[in-house]
């Protein structure tokens, strides 16, 4: 049986030494941007009051520098200690980000295209009517396979090997064609990982530890259970102020959902994103991956914030939508017990990022009244918390 093209002869990558460490923006004395962040610092510390709320790391970026790092609440719902900036969480979904990236700067290189069929790479999906043949990287990383949303995660779950799993998605019936329209898949985009391996001769956590973690310096960032595990201080997951066991079922697609580091390095990610490491992340790569494909409904469904974000749309494992004006990009995550967001203004190169061990919605509302405050706009209490904006008068 075939396995698809051997490993290209490439040139090995030049791997850039991690930068000098900065001093963070972790006093106020430090924080610097024309955002107000004491009034960012205090509607966070109210938002950790909601007892949905078991701690957070976040930090913002402005005119692409660091401007704003802090750590809130605790790593664990019982006997926690305090959420720091090097306390690494859980990516969740927002793995995805790393796997398109990857496959965007593989296809720079040479080593495999997004147009190429998955067929050439022999992978474990399988589709009706024999579309995973010809089924596109491109497509698969724009989540266009058809299948319906999210199709199987129960049985993963429940503990199925992945690979049978997406062997099994022969039998499921298709939204529509492959190709033409978006649904959020979490095993059959995992393929991408089975493709990268194919085409490199190196496994997915060493491709993404090689040509991506390494050279742009996030020394915290890993993939898999066992580099949560090994973190100095790592989050505990949690579910309304208590303590829930840590499920290891999304580490086992790994290219959707395995990638672990702290908030100083997820900063750094979406620096990255940003075009502020050109050497590694040139301007055509990241179009590749921040043009929309095809369009998508509200991620936030019909709430107040989903209503704000219009025209979504979903690139290479990249969403993007226009905000009073303004177009971001970004990608959020959840698991059980963990949430994570990324948002930016390619413009402006302004953004936020946030990581969390709880399954609370609140971050994600946070996300608009950052934005707000970048842009200059009237105070607006998108928290939905009492008092609504806080007095800082002195």
């Amino acid at each position: 049986m075939s396995h698809g093209p051997p490993p290209p002869k490439t040139a090995r990558p030049t791997i850039a030494a991690p930068p000098p460490p900065a001093a963070l923006p972790l006093k106020p004395e430090d924080w610097r941007g024309a955002i107000d962040y004491r009034a960012l610092d205090t509607r966070i510390q109210a938002m950790m009051a909601d007892k949905s709320m078991t701690g957070l790391a976040i930090a913002v970026v402005e005119n692409g520098r660091l401007s704003f790092v802090q750590g809130y609440g605790l790593t664990a719902a019982e006997d926690g200690r305090k959420v720091e900036a090097d306390t690494v969480f859980r990516w969740a979904s927002l793995s995805k980000t790393v796997a398109s990236t990857l496959s965007a700067r593989l296809a720079q290189d040479g080593v495999f295209s997004l147009s190429d069929p998955l067929g050439k790479f022999d992978t474990s999906l399988r589709l009706p009517g024999g579309a995973d043949r010809t089924l596109t990287v491109e497509q698969l990383l724009s989540q266009r396979t058809g299948l319906p949303r999210n199709a199987y995660d129960g049985w993963l779950e429940g503990g199925r090997d992945p690979r049978e799993i997406r062997a099994s998605l022969a039998a499921v019936p298709l939204l529509c064609p492959p190709g033409t329209c978006h649904s959020y898949q979490n095993i059959a985009y995992d393929t991408i990982g089975e493709v990268i391996e194919r085409a490199t001769g190196r496994s997915y956590a060493q491709e993404a530890r090689r040509r991506l973690f390494l050279p742009l310096g996030m020394t915290s960032a890993t993939v898999g259970l066992e580099g949560l595990e090994a973190a100095r201080s790592w989050a505990r997951p949690s579910h309304q102020g208590r303590a829930t066991p840590l499920a290891d079922a999304y580490y086992r697609i790994p290219a959707a959902a395995g990638v672990n580091s702290d908030i100083v390095d997820l900063a750094r990610w979406m620096q990255a994103q940003m075009g502020q490491a050109p050497a590694i992340l040139p301007a055509k790569v990241l179009a590749e991956i921040q043009r929309p494909r095809v369009n998508t409904g509200r991620p936030y469904g019909n709430s107040p914030l989903g209503r704000a974000l219009e025209h979504p749309g979903y690139g290479l494992g990249m969403r993007s939508f226009t905000y009073k004006g303004h177009r971001l990009v970004g990608h959020s995550g959840a698991v059980t017990g963990y949430r994570s967001t990324v948002m930016f203004d390619p413009a402006t190169k302004t953004g936020v990022v946030m990581l969390w061990n709880s399954d609370s919605s609140l971050p994600f509302k946070l996300q608009a009244e950052v934005f707000d405050n970048a842009y200059h706009r009237p105070f607006t209490d998108w928290l939905g918390l009492d008092g609504g904006q806080p007095n800082l008068a002195p």
